[in-house]
């Protein structure tokens, strides 16, 4: 199939695109949000396709993720999503923003299913009368990369200073007082104007996928400070890695880390016991990290993952009389 989608999310998109249909990604001039394009990555299933280009442009099916696209698809192909344009909706957020009745965007139709990438997330969100279904993340294996020879603590966060209490980038000091806590992501500069001096957190740079999951590994454990989140991938990618976990029990995260993997607790002093227990005994934390990554290998399967989504696109397709690109005459019911 040829499947159209945004680049939104980098990581998910990579982990999207490595299946066997052909993905297009729009692109515009200014290679923003609406068009962002590969951005560099190497994606060999993925083409990049051009705004101007998408009316005359065969799709199967397009794989929305934010409220504006319905109309931008609309707009670029001519043909309107759900009706003459096989369309699902992958929800990537927890519900915003109250936690139990925020009322899904799409909540008010019945013609493009949910696709929600948590349980919690279906669960949490008000989806109306919408059809839901739920396929959880899943990865490529990145291999069993971890060292830990460095005792510190990793942290993966974007913006965690606009983020704050969100990502619980105000915890992390708590962890600071242990060992090193060095923050990994963009916009990360920023927390050294906002923690005072000698809280033991820092930020350790924006790395490529390749490069994180180098420097990370050299961390002795994974820290999961997240107060509202999905799912964060770098928490599977870290057990995936084989590193110990220590992560706030919020959202999907009990489901996630199982005990024997990690540490999930929302008491902060059990955590920082947890994480103390790591930093100290090496080998305790490489039997952890161990049994993190089996664990994440068969829970977060990357092939078990395209092939829910291999059925869910193929549905969708089938789901509606083809259109061709140029020809598509729409119903208005």
């Amino acid at each position: 199939m040829r499947v159209l989608i945004w680049h939104v999310h980098g990581g998910y998109t990579d982990a999207f695109v490595r299946g066997d249909h052909e993905y297009l990604v729009p692109v515009n001039d200014a290679r923003d949000a609406w068009g962002l394009g590969l951005a560099g990555r190497s994606w060999p299933q993925a083409t990049e396709v051009t705004h101007d280009a998408l009316r005359e442009t065969d799709v199967d099916v397009v794989v929305l993720q934010r409220p504006e696209e319905l109309e931008l698809a609309e707009q670029l192909t001519g043909r309107r999503p759900g009706y003459d344009l096989p369309a699902v909706y992958l929800e990537h957020n927890a519900p915003r923003p109250e936690v139990v009745t925020s009322r899904h965007p799409l909540a008010d139709q019945r013609r493009i299913p949910i696709v929600h990438v948590t349980h919690f997330n279906e669960l949490y969100w008000d989806n109306g009368e919408a059809r839901t279904i739920v396929i959880e993340h899943g990865l490529p294996d990145p291999g069993e990369t971890y060292t830990g020879d460095l005792p510190a603590l990793g942290v993966v966060i974007n913006e965690p200073v606009r983020r704050w209490r969100i990502a619980g980038t105000d915890l992390l000091p708590a962890f600071g007082r242990l060992a090193p806590v060095d923050v990994f992501g963009m916009g990360g500069e920023l927390l050294s104007d906002r923690l005072p001096h000698g809280s033991g957190v820092a930020w350790a740079g924006n790395h490529s996928p390749e490069g994180l999951r180098r420097e990370l590994g050299r961390r002795r454990l994974y820290l999961h400070p997240y107060r509202w989140t999905s799912l964060g991938l770098s928490l599977i990618e870290a057990m995936l890695m084989g590193m110990p976990v220590v992560a706030l029990a919020a959202t999907e995260v009990l489901r996630a880390v199982p005990p024997g993997v990690g540490v999930v607790a929302t008491d902060l002093d059990t955590l920082r016991h947890a994480a103390i227990a790591y930093l100290v005994d090496e080998e305790h934390a490489r039997e952890a990290g161990h049994r993190a990554r089996l664990h994440a290998l068969r829970r977060f399967s990357h092939p078990t993952f395209l092939a829910r989504w291999d059925a869910v696109l193929g549905e969708a397709a089938s789901a509606l009389p083809r259109a061709r690109a140029g020809l598509a005459e729409r119903s208005l019911r």
